[in-house]
């Protein structure tokens, strides 16, 4: 069983993998680059604990106990080495994902399983470089993890089958439900559905069609959702949703509008969810309002 856990990137989706992975008892450490990051990350952890209290009914036990087992290091030594499982959460650049790879490579004990939860790139661009690419795969999870709680596992054609064996374990473990897929898909399961439809959200706004809050109002009505596209990026957050439309629509003349627009906001800080301001305001979305639909 993989229970000692180390998350590389303590941003909002690695931040909610550690704490997932410490509340039902794996002994997590979360890695950052810096000082900063590491404050920026210990403050999410914090963070999460009123969602737990919420949705998964946790009490000031639980709550104490998770944190314990949760440490926080920029060490790479100690982050990476004598762990069973290593998570990469760092930001979706191949060049910063590689740097990492290369360093847990001359750290990590032989026996450990190294995974991605990158949201784009496929793990055969990235296997030979991780210097055990039977032991490396990815492992994907959706924003909220708590609550939206799968865990997609995308081997490549060298990964064993013990390493995916073992991830769908520990999905298991930390009450995911293991989604495996049967080869290489960008964008798995969830986002080969997801990312058109925000996609498309998205055009309907850059090109100046209708505003944000009225396609999410078109969707809300006519779908009966709690939330529409622009909830949900602000959820995903504004800079991996750009990463993602960079890759797929960096070359498309008409997409570049739309792009820039997107990027204007990530330089006003406006991220979403996780900076309080993105196309809503936080805590309280006007989509969340009783008169939203009205």
């Amino acid at each position: 069983m993989l229970e000692q856990v180390t998350v590389a990137g303590g941003g909002t989706l690695g931040s909610q993998i550690a704490f997932q992975s410490a509340f039902f008892g794996k002994q997590v450490i979360v890695y950052d680059i810096s000082e900063d990051a590491i404050e920026k990350a210990r403050q999410r952890l914090a963070n999460l604990d009123q969602n737990y209290r919420r949705d998964m009914q946790a009490t000031p036990a639980q709550l104490v106990e998770t944190h314990q087992r949760i440490q926080l290091t920029t060490v790479p030594e100690q982050a990476f080495s004598h762990r069973d499982l290593i998570i990469e959460a760092v930001p979706e650049v191949p060049t910063i994902k590689i740097n990492l790879y290369k360093q847990v490579a001359t750290l990590r004990a032989t026996n450990s399983i190294l995974a991605s939860n990158s949201s784009t790139f496929l793990p055969s661009q990235f296997a030979d470089e991780t210097g055990a690419p039977a032991q490396f795969a990815n492992l994907h999870f959706a924003n909220s993890i708590w609550q939206h709680n799968t865990a997609e596992i995308m081997g490549h054609a060298g990964t064993s089958v013990d390493t995916i064996h073992q991830l769908t374990e520990f999905a298991k473990s930390i009450q995911m439900v293991p989604i495996v897929l049967k080869k290489e898909q960008p964008g798995y399961v969830l986002n080969t559905m997801l990312t058109p439809f925000l996609e498309n959200a998205a055009y309907l706004w850059g090109a100046g069609i209708v505003d944000a809050p009225t396609v999410d109002q078109t969707w809300m009505i006519g779908t009966g959702a709690p939330e529409g596209p622009f909830g949900i990026i602000d959820k995903v957050g504004l800079r991996t949703f750009y990463s993602i439309e960079s890759q797929r629509k960096g070359n498309d003349p008409e997409y570049q509008p739309i792009l820039e627009q997107l990027k204007a906001m990530i330089d006003r800080d406006a991220l979403g969810v996780e900076t309080g301001h993105g196309f809503y305001d936080y805590p309280d979305p006007a989509y969340e309002r009783p008169d939203f639909l009205v």
